[in-house]
């Protein structure tokens, strides 16, 4: 029996009683699995590409991008629209991590040696563009992978630059791509008002379920952006695949963010990163492991197994990070196993292991620093004060039926 026959057959009975009996939270809603052989989706460049960039014909070009913003052949949308008749490619501008996706600090900017044009960091002496970088440009094309994560940075960058085409009347594009969370789920607090900031661009949850286009017209409109803006939707996605269900390889779209395992547990290891605790940055498994030199990573991954969190398992794991908190310093740890991801919800993995630190080693796990990238005050005290996970997350309830009312009404896929 192959891995998807016997998921399928475990999660059947499950899904059916689930559909007769129970509505679920939105926090734990089971996704259902796409069945049938699945057509190989086609990203907004396939499509564009297809249609003979039609839609950017006599338009002078800004192209938003880095290293993921391939189509289908593995060939990058710069070659392609230096290429296409009737348009221009004016410049290029690049996100966090450069052009290659390989940078961990501040980006200059500089020329692209493949087309001789200026390349453009926003992520260096400016994180938007300025009226200098934008002469003579009437488009600004968007084509990114992002990671489905409130403070992955990418999505910020693209929000700035919409904000600077409304002002200047620049037409906004934005090549759709796949949410590699998959697009039913969304976990986590909602980012309090008054913590914006270049890893909290607006007030969504940690994982918001909508794909880079859909995003674009959440902000657009909620955030009263105004932007001339057109998605450029995929073909043959559907809200419940995660990227192994698209048949794109996956292309790391930062430095750490290396396998899909990590992507899926990204959101809630990430969060324990500034309260002292390496998530496991330059080694071969970047937040599938954490752990510190103060912990006893036979007694974390004990207390983490007697909570049961569904599709999880977990292991004591020495290792030495190279890079972010800890660099250099052998950490004793815990490695995460995934052994169903469509009932993994990390958020909640995220806290139950921030309340175990804070109880084991509460001298050297700084609960609220936690505050920097979970963005939610009242979560964070929570944790301080001893509340258990699981009333935690369902304290998130109300909040997030609100957004995912709102989020709805920009759907662009079933």
């Amino acid at each position: 029996m192959t891995d998807t026959k016997r998921v399928l057959a475990t999660l059947a009975p499950l899904t059916l009683f689930v559909a007769i009996f129970a509505p679920v939270a939105l926090h734990a809603r089971l996704p259902q699995k796409h069945s049938g052989h699945a057509a190989r989706v086609q990203t907004g460049l396939d499509v564009l590409e297809a249609e003979k960039f039609t839609l950017l014909r006599g338009k002078h070009i800004g192209l938003i991008t880095n290293h993921t913003g391939l189509d289908a052949q593995g060939r990058s949308n710069i070659d392609l629209l230096s290429h296409a008749l009737g348009l221009q490619l004016v410049a290029l501008f690049s996100p966090e991590h450069g052009l290659a996706g390989r940078n961990n600090d501040n980006v200059a900017s500089s020329k692209d040696p493949s087309t001789g044009l200026p390349l453009y960091s926003l992520y260096g002496d400016t994180r938007r563009p300025t009226d200098a970088m934008l002469q003579g440009i009437d488009a600004l094309v968007f084509d990114i992978q992002d990671a489905g994560v409130r403070f992955y940075t990418y999505t910020v960058t693209m929000a700035y630059c919409m904000e600077v085409a409304a002002k200047r009347k620049i037409s906004f594009f934005v090549l759709d791509r796949p949410n590699p969370l998959g697009g039913e789920i969304i976990e986590g607090p909602m980012l309090d008002p008054d913590k914006t900031s270049f890893v909290a661009y607006y007030p969504v949850p940690v994982r918001y379920g909508l794909t880079i286009g859909e995003l674009a017209q959440f902000f657009n409109a909620e955030n009263h952006i105004g932007a001339d803006l057109h998605v450029i939707a995929m073909k043959n996605w559907h809200r419940n695949y995660f990227f192994e269900s698209t048949g794109i390889k996956w292309i790391p779209p930062s430095p750490a963010l290396r396998t899909t395992k990590g992507s899926i547990l990204y959101p809630g290891i990430e969060i324990l990163q500034d309260s002292g605790v390496s998530v496991g940055r330059g080694t071969e498994a970047p937040f599938e492991v954490f752990g510190a030199p103060w912990m006893k990573g036979d007694e974390v991954a004990a207390a983490l197994n007697e909570r049961h969190l569904p599709g999880l398992r977990f292991e004591s794991k020495s290792f030495i990070p190279i890079g972010g908190p800890r660099s250099g310093q052998r950490c004793n740890g815990v490695a995460i196993r995934i052994t169903d991801r469509f009932v993994v919800r990390s958020m909640r993995m995220g806290l139950e292991i921030a309340e175990i630190l804070q109880k084991l080693y509460p001298q050297d796990f700084d609960t609220g620093k936690l505050v920097v990238l979970v963005g939610n005050w009242d979560t964070v005290q929570q944790i301080q004060n001893g509340v258990p996970p699981e009333q935690i997350v369902a304290g998130w309830s109300d909040a997030l039926k609100v957004f995912d009312q709102v989020r709805r009404k920009y759907f662009l896929y079933k």
